[in-house]
């Protein structure tokens, strides 16, 4: 320990000794015995920086100290020459330092003394120089008077205002306000450049509502400079009020403003180049126009941006890079883009550097006949040149010194003497700066000297690590060496460790290395030596520590702690529990060989440590006691409870506790019962802490007292105790009144009062009532007043909606209370008697509409204004036959305001309007009705949408249009992906490219052919108007078939439960019939299992299903656990082999077993990695056998082939009948032919299409177009046959008509019958 001291006493005075390059030098030690007597040249210590600018309202203090010994004097010189500071009576320098001091108390000018400063230290060892300081005098010149133009502009085209502020010194800070002083809000379309200008990417119409004002900061002066405003005018397309543009989803096409593509305002061009030097900050800036504003991205080329020192300012237009190096050069581009276009700006960037220090040159100290050497390097771009200068002159015309040779950046001394100290300076420069560097080269001849105090003592600890410390000084550097207990011959061996600066380090102290060690220093000029004392000590050692513990509570507990040690150290026992101090409270006792705990409780479990220290060292011992909690209870009832200390409004009530039933009383709660106003009725009186039996209640008048204790632990709270005696208190007048006072109308003309009641603690006394007081406010009528014992006064015959003053004051027998507050009440409104006027609408989109209205007056409101409010229906649809809902809605507007939105409306519709005023009484008479239509909007999404898979190779689509058009719909877009089900638990699911599909309005069924007989298909269906879009339903095909589903013999999947067995499902799919056999293959139907519960909170796993085939099957679940939880899936075969696959986290939930066994049946359960199965919740599921024969499709098998032969050959024969029959004159009625005119006719003349919410029924062969047409597949009309539309009959009455299509107007027909030309025909001529 006395060691550790020691180094840390005296490091600052241990020298170093090294070899550098073959060369040693010596280092001065910092004791300032030393440092006062050893001769040293000048070194400067503080100087003012280069570029040195001031403030002409102070007095100037160019900053030069310096050190050395003797004490250097100081000079200066000014733009190179000698300044003479005893000449002029404003400048002095101050005591003991060369810094200049300029007073300007008695007048002068400050400029007269701008220039180059430079600092001269000298003594008789050399001359040291500071940087040259150029001082500048700040200015901040006043703005030149100009008269600036108002700026005409057209809306949308870019703007740069000037700034172009007065060249301060240093150059002022600017921003721009309007001229009444508010900050002109910048974003990325107007912002400032670093040039001070004010850009506009484009202006709008709202840029002419301020003026705009350059504004000059000065720092110095602390001035700010104002620039005359400019004031803009915008000449625009459309001058409308701002406001109507609010809304509008674009704001340049609405004003009538073109858009155009960006084009930069700063800098010019496509390519600009900029110089940095190495260590600032690089700013680049680019600043675009364009409508919309264009957005900026910066990019580097052939690299990235350095992200740990770049920085986006200035709404992403300009860009900094800090502290910039060489590997910043290169060609940087920004670029401008907006939804017109883009175009980028190329900035070349160089990076050179002013002088910086590679090898700095630093103070050689040298013996008389060492060699030594400075040097100087740096680099820079360009390269600096090197110059050396010595006591501030060139070295070239300095006086000649053998011992010393320039090379270069590097000057080498061999065999240096006694007088050639002297201060050398390296000048680094180049075209962008300087760097000056003060070396001083002293040779000193100092005999040796023990810097360490004499004869200490170091102790320590046996078998340990211990170092001697022997701190020496010289010139020539002395050669130390130790002896010990007096010997000759110096220490030496592998116990012993020497270093350069002195120290002799023992690797492991033993007890025979304790003794005396004296160090020698010695050179040339003499020897110096000094004695240290070293002392081995015993180790600090826990021989019986602590022991972990397990008690009960309450018990006694010892813990061991015995120590050996070594006598002559002082040693010091701690306590530690849980790593932290042990307070030692009354129920502990520290002993010298352990600790005592008391009465152990809960609190004591923990880590307690026993530390035993010494000075040298310490050792420690940990145990973990461990306490048995007894069963906790709620406590037993206080007892016996006792008042004394009788009083008026106090008394003093004592109970004994109960048993705390092993966790202590935490509360007492005090309750009490009085037997006038809720007898039997116990109310909570106080709380105190469970450590008190005693409490002292405050009470109140005229009540009879009865009280009880609860007491309360962290289990709960006990039974009420026995109640107390009963103690009475005598009556009072009241000292508050009832709250809660209210006053309104339940009619027009009263108003009834209202307030909360006294309670039985606040009525002091017999015979509560209130006195009621009310009279109109403002006018001078006398009080009114009623005395009444209820909690309320109804007042009659009042005028509609007035204010009145109310007061109810409480009163007893004993006297009535302070007098009450005044409270406003009003009296009953009535129904208002104006509606609102002027109303006008406004569309702003398909759903909402915007009203203003003229307010009415306030007297015809005849209450408090509500709102205003506003009723619209829906009268009808644009699209035809649609049927609608005309149910009256309303919105409120709250409060007295003259404007409000409508929304939530449904497009494409008529709309009517009314509005009305609300106050507190109900509506007032309806306004005028307005009408209005809601544009067209994206239509909802469609009815329904229903997916089948009739096979393995299609997949079947259906949809019903929409509920709610919204518009003329234009057509369906359907987009769809293939997802592949995961075959193994770790591969995820695989998701195909997306794909989509445009229908018409009319097409409302798609058929898909699948690629593979395993995918799934996610569907995305939306309909669309011609204004986009709207919203998408979404669907899943059904699971997939497996590859042998289509020849599986019936699968069976059951579900066993505590409670139910599911009986099996089969659902048959196909029935395909081959020359061999019939197949029935069948998909089977998983019965999910019951919810399973596995956590408290609700999480559970249901729906389970397996799909199978002949060896694997895909197994899926659901489940509401949390993200990221692992499942395990287990299962069974018949011969009781039990395999486990863990799932983890996917959506959907899903794993596919693999190498099953045909035609066995499985047992399966699913449930959390960190659960269980349970025993009765699993699935069971059977394989399918080993072979089954593929699907064969019907359409190639013979016998279908035969069948639709035979079906063509009667079609044929029926066909040749009918002509047969035709060319015989065959007649049908000619009410017939009527019918078949009407049923024509009809379908001509109904070709709407019903939007209406019931399923619409299209005749046979038609498609509804979007504009409600009925479009027939057949072109055929009667008109279209014969000619004109004439008739023809036979004899007989019948009609004959010629059923041949019209080809052509100006074509001649016949009287006779033209041939049958449908089937259609045909059919009617077997009538």
């Amino acid at each position: 320990m006395v060691m550790q001291q020691y180094l840390l006493t005296y490091t600052g005075v241990v020298f170093a000794l090294y070899l550098h390059h073959i060369i040693r030098a010596i280092e001065v030690p910092l004791d300032p015995n030393i440092q006062n007597e050893l001769p040293q040249p000048p070194t400067i210590t503080k100087q003012s920086v280069k570029d040195y600018i001031v403030d002409p309202r102070d007095n100037i203090f160019i900053d030069c100290e310096a050190k050395g010994n003797p004490v250097p004097t100081f000079s200066w010189t000014r733009n190179g020459k000698f300044f003479n500071v005893a000449k002029d009576p404003k400048v002095s320098m101050q005591r003991r330092s060369g810094t200049l001091v300029i007073d300007f108390r008695g007048g002068g000018r400050p400029e007269d003394y701008e220039g180059e400063y430079q600092c001269f230290a000298r003594n008789e060892y050399g001359t040291a120089l500071s940087s040259k300081i150029l001082l500048q005098v700040s200015r901040s010149p006043l703005w030149p008077k100009e008269h600036l133009d108002l700026v005409e502009i057209d809306e949308g085209s870019p703007l740069t205002l000037k700034c172009n502020p007065p060249p301060g010194l240093p150059p002022p800070v600017v921003f721009w306000m309007s001229s009444s002083m508010e900050p002109i809000h910048q974003d990325k379309r107007v912002s400032q450049g670093q040039n001070g200008d004010l850009y506009f990417s484009n202006v709008l119409l709202q840029d002419a509502q301020t003026d705009y004002s350059c504004n000059a900061r000065f720092h110095f002066t602390h001035t700010i400079q104002q620039k005359n405003p400019y004031t803009l005018k915008i000449q625009t397309k459309n001058p409308h009020n701002e406001t109507s543009f609010r809304n509008h989803t674009d704001m340049y096409s609405a004003r009538g403003v073109m858009e155009t593509t960006p084009s930069f305002m700063y800098p010019y061009g496509t390519s600009s180049n900029q110089i940095v030097l190495r260590g600032v900050d690089l700013l680049l800036e680019c600043i675009a126009s364009g409508v919309p504003a264009p957005d900026i991205m910066w990019h580097k080329k052939g690299g990235e941006l350095p992200t740990d020192k770049t920085k986006l300012e200035n709404f992403n237009k300009a860009l900094r890079i800090t502290n910039v190096s060489e590997e910043d050069s290169g060609e940087y581009f920004c670029l401008a883009s907006n939804k017109m276009g883009s175009i980028r700006h190329t900035i070349s960037v160089r990076v050179k550097a002013a002088p910086y220090w590679l090898d700095e040159p630093q103070n050689l100290i040298l013996a008389p006949a060492e060699d030594g050497r400075l040097v100087c390097r740096a680099n820079g771009n360009p390269k600096p040149t090197i110059q050396w200068l010595v006591n501030g002159e060139p070295i070239e015309s300095a006086p000649p010194n053998p011992s010393r040779e320039v090379a270069g950046d590097t000057i080498v001394f061999r065999d240096t003497q006694i007088g050639s100290s002297a201060v050398y300076q390296c000048n680094a420069s180049n075209e962008h700066g300087y760097l000056l560097a003060n070396a001083f080269v002293s040779v000193l001849d100092v005999p040796p000297r023990i810097l360490s105090p004499r004869n200490q003592l170091i102790k320590v600890i046996q078998y340990n690590r211990t170092r001697l410390d022997c701190p020496f000084f010289g010139s020539p550097i002395p050669t130390l060496r130790w002896f010990k207990n007096g010997q000759g011959s110096a220490l030496d061996g592998e116990n012993y460790q020497r270093h350069e600066n002195g120290s002799l380090e023992i690797n492991m102290a033993r007890k025979e290395d304790q003794g005396i060690y004296t160090c020698v220093a010695t050179n040339i000029l003499g020897k110096a030596e000094n004695q240290v004392r070293l002392e081995i000590k015993d180790s600090t050692r826990i021989v019986r520590g602590p022991e972990d513990l397990t008690v009960k509570r309450g018990s006694l507990v010892r813990l061991d702690c015995r120590i050996k040690h070594d006598s002559t150290l002082k040693l010091t026992v701690t306590w530690l529990k849980d790593d932290t101090p042990l307070y030692i409270g009354n129920r502990m006792k520290k002993e010298d060989d352990g600790l005592i705990i008391y009465g152990v409780a809960e609190k004591d479990q923990g880590d307690y440590t026993c530390v035993a220290s010494t000075e040298l060292d310490k050792d420690s011992a940990k145990a973990f006691l461990t306490v048995l909690a007894l069963p906790k209870e709620r406590p037993e009832r206080p007892r016996d409870l006792e008042l004394t200390d009788l009083a008026e409004r106090s008394v003093r009530l004592t109970w004994i506790p109960g048993d705390d039933n092993n966790s202590p009383i935490t509360d007492y709660v005090v309750q009490f019962e009085e037997d006038k106003f809720q007898p039997g009725l116990w109310h909570n009186h106080s709380r105190y802490p469970g450590s008190v039996n005693s409490a002292v209640l405050r009470l109140s008048p005229y009540v009879n007292y009865q009280f009880r204790v609860i007491a309360v632990n962290e289990v709960g709270s006990s039974l009420p105790s026995p109640p107390s005696e009963r103690y009475h208190t005598l009556g009072a007048s009241p000292e508050i009144n009832p709250t809660g006072v209210q006053g309104a109308g339940t009619q027009k003309n009263n108003m009834e009062i209202t307030w909360t009641p006294l309670n039985a603690t606040q009525a002091y006394g017999p015979n509560l009532r209130y006195i009621v007081k009310w009279r109109q406010r403002d006018t001078r009528e006398s009080w009114s007043n009623e005395t009444v014992r209820t909690t309320r006064h109804v007042v009659w015959n009042t005028p509609i909606y007035v204010p009145y003053d109310i007061k109810v004051q409480a009163e007893n027998d004993f006297g009535r209370a302070p007098e009450p507050d005044v409270i406003i009440g009003y009296s009953g409104e009535d129904y208002p008697k104006a509606p609102p006027t002027d109303i006008r609408l406004k569309v702003i989109n398909s759903t909402a509409v915007s009203l203003q209205w003229n307010r009415v007056y306030p007297d015809t409101i005849q209450g408090q204004l509500k709102e205003y409010r506003a009723y619209f229906w829906r009268e009808s649809s644009l699209l035809k036959n649609l049927w609608v809902s005309k149910k009256r809605q309303s919105v409120g507007f709250v409060g007295d305001r003259p404007r409000g939105i409508v929304s939530r409306l449904f497009p494409y519709s008529n709309y009517k309007l009314e509005m009305v005023v609300v106050n507190g009484r109900g509506d007032g008479p309806r306004s005028e009705i307005k009408e209005f239509t809601t544009p067209e909007g994206v239509p909802s999404v469609p009815r329904y949408f229903r997916i089948r898979q009739p096979n393995l190779e299609t997949i079947t689509l259906e949809w019903g249009h929409p509920e709610h058009p919204n518009g003329i719909l234009t057509g369906y877009n359907l987009r769809y992906q293939a997802c592949t089900l995961p075959f193994s638990p770790v591969n995820g699911t695989k998701t195909g490219r997306t794909l989509v599909e445009t229908f018409s309005p009319n097409q409302t069924r798609f058929t898909l052919q699948r690629t593979d007989p395993i995918s799934r298909y996610r569907f995305f269906l939306r309909a669309r108007t011609q204004v986009g879009d709207g919203e998408s339903i979404v669907e899943e095909s059904p699971a997939p078939l497996n590859e042998a589903a289509t020849s599986l013999p019936t699968t069976t999947v059951s579900l066993t439960s505590t409670t139910t067995i599911a009986t099996t499902t089969t659902t048959a799919a196909t029935t395909t019939t081959t020359v061999a056999s019939t197949t029935t293959t069948t998909e089977s139907a998983p019965t999910a299992t019951t919810k399973q519960d596995f956590a408290t909170n609700g999480s559970s796993i249901w729906n389970v299903k397996a799909f199978t085939n002949s060896n694997w099957a895909n197994i899926t679940w659901s489940h509401n656990f949390s993200a990221g939880t692992d499942f395990v899936v287990e299962y069974i075969t018949s011969n009781n082999t039990v395999r486990s696959i863990p799932v983890k986290a996917q959506t959907p939930s899903s794993v596919q077993l693999a190498d099953l066994t045909p035609g066995m049946t499985y047992q399966l359960w699913v449930f959390p990695k960190w659960s269980s199965p349970s025993e009765n919740s699993y699935i069971t599921f059977t394989t399918s056998s080993a072979y089954t024969k593929n699907h064969v499709d019907i359409a190639t098998q013979g016998w279908f082939i035969g069948l639709m032969c035979a079906i063509a050959l009667l079609v044929l024969i029926l066909l040749i009948v009918c002509f047969i029959k035709r060319s015989r004159g065959g007649k049908y009625p000619v009410r017939e032919k009527v019918e078949v005119l009407d049923h024509e006719d009809h379908k001509v003349d109904d070709p709407s299409f019903d939007y209406s919410d019931e399923d619409n029924k299209e005749p046979p062969g038609s498609h509804t177009s979007l504009d409600g047409t009925i479009k027939q597949e057949s072109d055929d009309s009667l008109v279209d046959y014969g000619e004109g539309g004439e008739g023809q009959f036979n004899e007989d009455g019948s009609f004959i008509g010629q059923y041949t299509v019209k080809k052509d107007k100006e074509e001649t027909e016949g009287n006779e019958s033209s041939e049958a030309t449908s089937p259609v025909n045909a059919i009617y001529s077997l009538a």
